[in-house]
């Protein structure tokens, strides 16, 4: 390959150890780290993964030579290697101050910008003196100026203290992940040839060499962006995301609801008839089924996927719905929605997971003691199908077969499921009623039917805890995320994953679908939400900002908007065509578990364990928003100052944290939680 040398050498079954020694350089260095995939776990088989160059060498390594490299897991000490290249251990101190005395000196408008590299070449270096073994030096350097960083990489600090020794590196995840994903950091082209500058002129290569190496610069023309615009944007595990990760386009528009006639509601006329009003023409009744005639231009074609055909059963339920959205409250500033909450009393902090059915006539709660509880919250209780003996007695023809097929002898408000082996961190309703879902720490996510109570299938591709599960807005497909760093998408008569998504570092702790089920968004504890093509598998949104671990995802009813809530306690709004943020709601004072648009999307609401829900104007929020193709070229985005203008509201448990909000159809608010007595 151009004169370099180029050997693969397997020492044995299942680790390839790929080297290359480019020209001038005295020593092998590699970085064949798989991305996300950095654990010594198996990885499932043809999950993508990206052959990249091997440390900084000039040329790229073909698949074909690495073929089996690609498909195994990274050698760690091919990873760490990468640490050999070693400047004077004593001088470490030296180099960064003076790194730090440059960019404190510089101009505010690249002080700012500049400012970023702290971070990232401060784990650099502390991990090229702990690989090399120079503990004392580490210890000093980390001790100096550990202080000096952002307050939001605490957490990641604290693991970083206790990697003190060579050994501690090789099996530690966080480790492994900031080395095989390059940190990302958004510079203005100025700032980065001063930078670029004195680097050269101090000759000082330590830094120089970490930069290209660990770090990617996505370098932008025009001005340098404020201290706010970076603020707002940085804090993930890998820095931001690349300008390019957020350039394809997504079909964010709904699909057309497909056609069908609605019948005329006779109840309704006899009652206007009885009290001597003349009966109410209605208006263009007979096919209210089609929402929208035309196509929305951003919507996706309507077989990009297959999509599961109305049964006539959820044709009766569109029509039920629609009555419904007829006496629908109309939300706003100044006609804000009733609140019902659901509190869930002597749970002993159990309840991990609640969902809520469409047209809440049940609620479901997730149990740390591995149970699965459904409740009807109307009059009508939950009944199961009677024995097999009894139906084949049953007259299959009669008008009324479907309440004959149920058994009153087994009618009860409460029906308990048992099975997960482990507490179970996220439940889902179908839309059509049908069935359940629900994931556990047991690594399994379960399918239940709610016409016999009983578990249908476990599904099994997770070895780790699934945090959480739902259901597509169309049924039949769902997705589940978990501490193995993956998000999996099923179809309910499939035992193996569909698709498998692969790209976050840390675990993934919530997942949403999209409402024309096109896409699939995921929270993780990386910090990151990502945006996943459904018909493809490829991530088409990276969104960074949040400070902590993402918990709550809601996209709105339109499809344009995606809200997001973590444990930093803020909201963040982004728009998903463009791919940037466009909001941040500031006033929780802890983790948001629960988000939820009001059915029309004027109102978004949200829960947190402050014990507190809120209500944000979300029609001002998204007015007026400059998506000019600068902004979403450089993300100088320009966040109102003060989202208190937005809240309309905020309402107080007595002492209980709010894990699930629910607009009914009619745009009651129901909130569920458990009880607290600390």
């Amino acid at each position: 390959i151009g004169g370099n040398v180029a050997t693969v050498a397997t020492s044995s079954p299942g680790v390839t150890a790929v080297a290359a020694v480019p020209p001038g350089k005295g020593e092998a260095r590699g970085d064949c780290g798989a991305g996300p995939f950095s654990r010594q776990e198996p990885r499932e088989a043809g999950s993508p993964c990206a052959a990249r160059s091997l440390g900084g060498s000039p040329f790229c390594w073909d698949t074909r030579v690495g073929a089996v490299a690609v498909e195994d897991q990274p050698d760690v000490s091919a990873v760490l290697s990468a640490y050999n290249q070693q400047g004077d251990p004593t001088l470490y101190e030296e180099y960064y101050s003076g790194l730090k005395h440059f960019i404190e000196c510089s101009l505010d408008c690249h002080r700012a910008e500049l400012s970023q590299l702290f971070y990232p070449l401060f784990v650099h270096m502390y991990l090229e003196l702990v690989y090399n073994q120079h503990e004392s030096e580490a210890k000093s350097f980390f001790e100096r100026f550990h202080g000096d960083q952002e307050c939001y990489y605490q957490d990641d600090l604290r693991v970083l203290s206790s990697l003190t020794k060579k050994e501690h590196m090789k099996g530690n995840e966080t480790m492994l992940d900031f080395r095989t994903s390059k940190f990302v950091l958004r510079i203005s082209r100025d700032s980065y040839q001063l930078l670029k500058r004195h680097l050269q002129e101090k000759q000082n290569n330590q830094i120089w060499n970490i930069v290209q190496e660990h770090l990617y610069i996505d370098i932008f023309d025009g001005m340098p962006r404020s201290k706010q615009q970076i603020d707002a944007m940085v804090g993930s595990l890998a820095g931001e995301a690349k300008r390019e990760a957020n350039k394809a386009k997504v079909f964010f528009g709904l699909l057309k609801e497909p056609e069908f006639d609605v019948p005329l509601d006779d109840e309704d006329e006899e009652g206007e008839n009885e009290e001597g009003k003349p009966k109410k023409k209605k208006p263009k009744k007979d096919n209210v089924g089609s929402k929208s005639k035309k196509q929305d231009p951003n919507a996706p074609p309507q077989n990009r996927i297959p999509l599961p055909e109305l049964k006539d059963s959820d044709k009766l339920d569109k029509v039920m719905n629609m009555k419904e959205a007829a006496r629908r409250v109309r939300l706003g500033p100044e006609c804000l929605p009733s609140i019902c909450f659901y509190t869930f009393l002597n749970a002993y902090q159990g309840l991990t997971a609640v969902d809520i059915t469409d047209d809440s006539s049940m609620i479901v709660g997730g149990f740390a003691d591995s149970t699965v509880r459904v409740w009807s919250v109307t009059p009508k209780k939950l009944r199961s199908v009677k024995t097999a003996a009894d139906l084949s007695l049953i007259d299959k023809e009669s008008d009324d077969v479907l309440e004959r097929i149920m058994d009153e002898k087994t009618a009860s408000e409460l029906k308990i499921l048992y099975g997960h082996s482990g507490p179970v961190y996220g439940t889902s309703f179908s839309p059509d009623r049908n069935y359940l879902l629900s994931c556990s720490e047991d690594g399994t996510v379960r399918l239940w039917s709610l016409q016999t109570f009983t578990c249908l299938v476990g599904y099994k591709g997770h070895n780790y805890p699934v945090w959480d599960t739902q259901f597509s807005p169309y049924g039949y497909y769902f997705v589940s995320g978990g501490h193995d760093r993956v998000a999996r998408l099923w179809a309910t008569d499939h035992y193996q994953p569909l698709r498998i998504f692969a790209g976050h570092l840390a675990d993934v702790t919530c997942t949403r679908f999209h409402p024309n089920s096109n896409y699939i968004a995921t929270g993780s504890a990386d910090r990151t939400i990502r945006l996943w093509d459904v018909l493809n598998g490829n991530c088409v949104r990276i969104f960074t900002g949040h400070k902590g671990p993402i918990h709550s995802l809601a996209f709105s009813p339109n499809g344009r908007f995606l809200a997001t809530g973590a444990t930093d306690g803020r909201v963040l709004l982004w728009d998903i065509g463009h791919g940037l943020m466009v909001g941040e709601l500031k006033g929780h004072t802890d983790t948001i578990y629960a988000l939820r648009f009001s059915r029309d999307g004027e109102i978004l609401a949200s829960g947190s364990m402050d014990n507190t829900v809120r209500l944000w104007d979300a029609v001002k929020a998204f007015e007026d928003l400059e998506t000019d193709d600068f902004t979403t070229a450089t993300g100088h985005i320009n966040l109102p100052e003060n989202s208190q203008d937005l809240l309309l509201g905020t309402y107080m448990t007595k002492s209980t944290p709010v894990v699930h909000l629910h607009f009914t159809r009619r745009n009651l608010l129901l909130a569920a939680g458990a009880y607290s007595s600390q």
